[in-house]
């Protein structure tokens, strides 16, 4: 009989409700260039709206897109966790594994990496994903 683990499958289908939000901040709500963008860059946004006039346009096309497919991920996530990873199908903890990793757990290295001003957030976001795969584990 398969034994059911709804803590950390519960705690998956949140981890990918919080990239599916990420998502839609990247879709509807965030600006083609934040502060910490410029900052990095090293110019200000003046310059770089006089320099590459149609920058912010097409910056916003590629972050309905970017959206799109973290929406799409956490959707994803939230599907195997209902699925295969509740009923501990063979290869789901991997597959949950390497979809946060590459997903939410690789965006927040790299924000760590660039400095960015929304670092500890997404750390904090990673947790429910991460918590899930070591209840996952704790539970044969």
């Amino acid at each position: 009989m398969i034994t059911l683990k709804p803590y950390s499958s519960s705690l998956l289908v949140l981890a990918g409700v919080v990239v599916m939000v990420v998502g839609f901040y990247f879709i509807f709500l965030r600006p083609p260039l934040l502060p910490e963008d410029i900052r990095y860059i090293g110019t200000t946004l003046s310059v770089t709206n006089s320099s590459i006039p149609n920058l912010s346009g097409w910056l916003s096309k590629v972050l309905w897109v970017m959206g799109s497919f973290i929406f799409t991920t956490g959707f994803l996530i939230a599907y195997i966790a209902f699925t295969s990873f509740r009923t501990r199908t063979l290869g789901s903890l991997f597959v949950a594994a390497i979809a946060g990793f590459t997903s939410i757990g690789f965006m927040t290295v790299v924000n760590f990496i660039i400095g960015s001003d929304f670092k500890w957030t997404l750390l904090a976001l990673t947790f429910p994903w991460a918590i899930s795969l070591i209840l996952y584990r704790l539970h044969k």
